[in-house]
């Protein structure tokens, strides 16, 4: 698997910046380390995050976590390229010729949604009727995929307020002890090392991890759009170029200076075709 660096390093040098900071006061990392504080901050906010979603929706976390450490990126230009080859094939053989692009390993490599688009292309659909049967589609599917976000969200909110809870049951038992002063300091410490747990938790791991899968949303979305955009104007009987030049515009300036001019012939041999 292509791990996703960013996502890696972030962790990393968020959690080593805290350790290190500590130990430069003076700290020790032995002194961090509070194996009831874990068990009731994370088995704490795991348990109040299950108990906020179905069993069908927590299933997901493990791949959802999969997805959030593996690199992903963009279609945006080899969709753009795809579809200026099926405008190009469709204005010299027919809107019907895209037929057997329908169940070709050339679009197994795209959104599923490609696939079903065409074939309301090439069945002949109204135009009015490809956009609000893609548009509902890409509206179900991105509320899903915020929805599956919403579950590291959810954890971020309650591992904070885990922490305190973790914090006052270790104060209530301190203060159930006064007898032993001299061990009141270290104790008070250890009871405060929940607090630590549920506060970094939130904001090094279950928050940024629900933020990426958002990013990962937000790209699908987009890409998405772009078909239908893609569709629509196969629909329409658009000129190759005027397709390709639409299409271009959901591609940023930034990204753009990365990518060589070249005219829809050029785009289209690097399909392969």
């Amino acid at each position: 698997m292509d791990l996703d660096i960013a996502t890696i390093v972030g962790i990393v040098l968020g959690i080593g910046s805290l350790i290190y900071g500590f130990t430069l006061e003076g700290g020790t990392v032995a002194s961090l380390i509070g194996v009831s504080a874990a068990i009731i901050v994370f088995g704490g906010t795991i348990g109040a995050t299950i108990t906020s979603y179905s069993m069908d929706e927590i299933k997901k976390v493990p791949g959802l976590l999969v997805r959030a450490f593996k690199n992903e990126k963009d279609n945006y230009l080899e969709i753009i390229k795809y579809f200026t080859y099926l405008a190009q094939k469709a204005r010299s053989e027919g809107l019907l010729s895209l037929e057997s692009e329908i169940d070709s390993e050339e679009i197994k490599k795209f959104d599923p949604i490609l696939k079903e688009s065409l074939e309301l292309v090439v069945d002949g659909s109204d135009m009015e009727l490809i956009r609000t049967t893609m548009e509902n589609k890409i509206y179900i599917e991105d509320m899903e995929a915020k929805k599956e976000a919403g579950i590291f969200e959810s954890a971020g909110g309650y591992a904070p307020t885990m922490g305190i809870i973790g914090t006052v049951m270790g104060l209530v038992h301190v203060l159930s002890n006064l007898s032993e002063p001299d061990k009141l300091g270290p104790s008070i410490a250890v009871a405060f090392i929940a607090t630590l747990y549920g506060v970094s938790s939130a904001n090094l791991l279950w928050l940024p991890i629900a933020q990426k899968l958002k990013n990962r949303a937000h790209i699908k979305r987009t890409e998405r759009e772009l078909i239908l955009e893609g569709s629509l104007s196969l629909q329409a009987g658009e000129n190759p170029k005027i397709l390709e030049r639409k299409l271009m515009t959901f591609i940023t300036q930034a990204q753009r200076k990365n990518i060589p001019q070249k005219g829809s012939v050029e785009l289209n041999e690097e399909v392969g075709r």
